[in-house]
């Protein structure tokens, strides 16, 4: 399954229209999940790598890391452990991998 790493954040302003400057953070796990993000100020992030895991991976997967991979795209983790699952197959599985 995927990794779980350091988490990269990118300004996009700085005050005296300084070009934007790249920021390397860890994530002490508050609420980021940990993977590499290319963000700005407004609070839009954008996971560098699509999530390579199969169906059986998906079916496998526990809550927390669904949850986690969710909210890394921006994508609603509501619902019961099944909901979320067949969302995630949906949003990131090709038609015929399911």
């Amino acid at each position: 399954m995927g990794s779980l790493g350091p988490t990269v954040t990118v300004s996009m302003a700085k005050a005296g229209g300084q070009p934007p400057e790249q920021e390397r953070k860890e994530d002490g796990g508050g609420g980021r999940c940990g993977a590499s993000f290319v963000g700005g100020c407004g609070g839009f992030r954008m996971p560098l790598h699509y999530p390579r895991y199969k169906k059986a991976d998906y079916e496998a997967m526990p809550e927390w890391r669904v949850d986690c991979l969710l909210r890394e795209y921006g994508l609603p983790a509501d619902g019961d452990l099944d909901s979320k699952r067949r969302y995630a197959m949906g949003a990131f599985l090709w038609p015929d991998q399911y």
